[in-house]
């Protein structure tokens, strides 16, 4: 297998020295040009090279449309248009599959096919493109020891800049997921499952990789819906009508933490790459340009759990652990994805889901979301 060589970028150390977080509040009415002003708040233009083609990191955390689940049209489109009014010309839209989500259909079912169709932009799908193997600079916490055979990233990643797309949701495995667990799915591939048992220290490894492949690393955060509960999908939604942007992946995913009511040194991804240098999670130490934010706090509830999610934990963690290879890395492994879309594409999403799509539809955002 090929190996992937790249140069380092500036040691993170001098991160901590210039952790920025730009957040406004938006409408549908100026979003788009909201993003742009929020792009340039936050200083993108210094953070990422405008002569190198640029990969737009999708977030399709499952096939169907359902409110502060995936990226939104509007976030794409924003941080798309933004791009080319300011002499980006090379940008690569890329959605990741997983075993349980069809990229494919997520990106027709989340409206993301219609924006770059209009953009004249091409569609990359991760899991069709050559992959590498990829030797880290860094010491890994884990993914050496999970991969023993080798670390593959995606052969295109090296060399390029690149924009996250998260929301802001609450995650039954690792309290909240945005920018730093928006490259999972980027940087690992189908058996990016295998870290569920590390996955606070897996994200910091890929982090670690983010810094040494990536001259630019960049975030446009959306937070016009937000979901709480057990997240990323089985979630109640809320229209809180916000918007972030970093060049610190740690310090936007602290200040969405903190505007969600969970302290970010509380969330052990932040706190570990916090402690590593690898960004700044103390919000102490962040300036936050745009809007205050000192008070907000929308006590979103992250302890929740599903059928789901609670079987997974006893096999993570719990009195299961024992056969997690067995049930997760061997032949046997199909029946915990059939279990999964059972649940959530079967029972929750026609039970429950359904009619909450339905109810976020009739809100302004839903009903720019059908103008798409």
């Amino acid at each position: 297998m090929a190996q992937i060589a790249v140069s380092s970028r500036e040691d993170s150390e001098t991160q901590s020295s210039r952790a920025k977080v730009a957040v406004l509040y938006t409408k549908p009415e100026t979003v788009l040009d909201d993003i742009g002003r929020l792009m340039r708040l936050a200083d993108y233009q210094s953070t990422l090279k405008d002569d190198l083609e640029t990969i737009l990191k999708i977030n399709i955390s499952w096939q169907v449309f359902y409110p502060a689940v995936s990226s939104t049209p509007w976030q794409l489109e924003g941080v798309i248009r933004t791009l080319r009014m300011d002499g980006f010309r090379d940008l690569l839209p890329s959605h990741n599959g997983t075993v349980v989500v069809d990229a494919h259909e997520g990106a027709i079912k989340n409206k993301h096919h219609s924006v770059t169709e209009r953009y004249g932009l091409p569609s990359v799908y991760l899991e069709e493109v050559p992959w590498s193997q990829y030797v880290p600079k860094a010491e890994m916490m884990v993914l050496d020891d999970i991969f023993p055979d080798g670390i593959t990233i995606p052969e295109m990643f090296p060399g390029r800049n690149i924009i996250h797309l998260p929301t802001m949701k609450t995650h039954v495995f690792t309290t909240i997921t945005g920018a730093m667990k928006n490259a999972f799915g980027g940087l690992l591939n189908h058996k990016r499952h295998w870290t569920h048992s590390v996955i606070h220290e897996t994200l910091v490894d890929l982090l670690a990789i983010q810094k040494e492949i990536h001259p630019g690393i960049f975030a446009v955060m959306d937070g016009t819906f937000a979901g709480d509960g057990p997240g990323p999908r089985a979630m109640r939604w809320h229209e809180k009508n916000v918007i972030l942007a970093s060049s610190d992946q740690v310090a936007i995913d602290a200040i969405a933490a903190k505007m969600m009511g969970i302290d970010p040194m509380s969330v052990k991804f932040i706190r570990l790459a916090h402690e590593r240098g690898l960004g700044v999670g103390d919000p102490r130490d962040i300036e936050v340009v745009g809007e205050d934010i000192e008070e907000v706090n929308w006590n979103m509830q992250a302890s929740e759990e599903t059928f789901a999610s609670r079987g997974q934990k006893l096999i993570y963690w719990g009195p299961l652990k024992r056969l997690e290879t067995l049930l997760l890395r061997t032949v046997l492994a199909p029946w915990s994805y059939a279990a999964s879309n059972i649940y959530h594409n079967g029972y929750w999403y026609n039970f429950v889901g359904r009619r909450r799509v339905k109810a976020a539809l009739q809100t302004p955002w839903g009903r720019l979301f059908q103008k798409y």
